[in-house]
């Protein structure tokens, strides 16, 4: 069993997160002129919740980009030329995926420096001919460790802490007001893209304002100045806190220590309240 951040990883969910990292057909985001100039076919579809995050469609500006959709062979009949402009553009409009060719040729290849300008490239299923040794790379960037084993005891009020902590999604949407519900109860909660307002439901229903961070059942919610809630957290009891950093495949629910959540949420703009939760 694959080992990614402390979690144990199914063969079965390695081979989705193949997928979405590299479907059959990604997007690319162009100009209208430089579709033109490159003779490509443009066309808007809604993409999976996968290809959301994988490929950051959030961050883009729809507006001035049009969408074009390639498989691996139409992108490689492409000159290199169009190649090498069309994954710079995609740098450039802030697209995910676009790893650097000298952080990954030690990986999947120095011929990986050929599929474009040399110094990024995108993702296709054939340089993932080795996913267990690529993917843990990628899902761990920039995350650290679920500490789960480290933790002694689990607290009997929030019976289904243990059950969550150390899991990955079964795709993406899955977010941290889910998580916090369904550590507390709330069944089916970890598996949907809880929105704010069935979460702030909960919490004016089951918490109440207070709390002590080095005690189960309290709920840390952060708000932006708006008031907001962008982000929320769990106590589990002795200094741990179960916590989803995204909505992203890519985020596991993981253990960290309150200090290490706290510091990790820190956000110009964003102020923390607690919240007991009362049942």
């Amino acid at each position: 069993m694959l080992n990614v951040l402390g979690i144990e990883v199914s063969p079965d969910l390695l081979e989705r997160w193949v997928d979405w990292l590299a479907p059959d057909e990604q997007p690319f985001f162009v100009t209208p002129k430089q579709a033109r100039t490159w003779k490509l076919t443009t066309g808007e579809r809604d993409p999976t919740r996968e290809h959301r995050d994988t490929y950051w469609i959030y961050a883009i500006d729809r507006k001035a980009a049009r969408t074009v959709w390639l498989t691996e062979a139409t992108f490689l009949e492409l000159p290199r030329a169009t190649r090498a402009g069309l994954v710079r553009q995609q740098v450039a409009c802030g697209r995910g995926a676009v790893p650097t060719a000298r952080r990954w040729a030690g990986v999947v290849g120095a011929e990986v420096r050929q599929q474009a300008d040399g110094h990024r490239f995108v993702w296709w299923k054939s340089l993932l001919g080795r996913p267990e040794v690529v993917l843990p790379g990628i899902v761990s960037e920039g995350l650290g460790m679920s500490r789960h084993a480290e933790v002694r005891s689990w607290p009997a009020a929030l019976p289904r802490v243990r059950e969550l902590a150390g899991t990955f999604a079964d795709g993406s949407g899955a977010n941290c007001f889910g998580t916090v519900m369904a550590a507390c109860g709330v069944e089916g909660a970890e598996k949907v893209w809880m929105l704010r307002e069935p979460f702030e439901e909960w919490l004016a229903e089951h918490t109440v304002l207070g709390g002590r961070d080095e005690v189960a059942g309290t709920v840390f919610v952060w708000r932006d100045a708006a008031l907001d809630v962008q982000h929320a957290a769990l106590t589990i009891g002795d200094g741990w806190m179960l916590h989803k950093p995204s909505q992203s495949w890519m985020s596991p629910r993981k253990v960290r220590t309150v200090a290490e959540v706290k510091r990790a949420t820190r956000t110009a703009g964003w102020r923390l309240e607690r919240h007991r939760v009362v049942g």
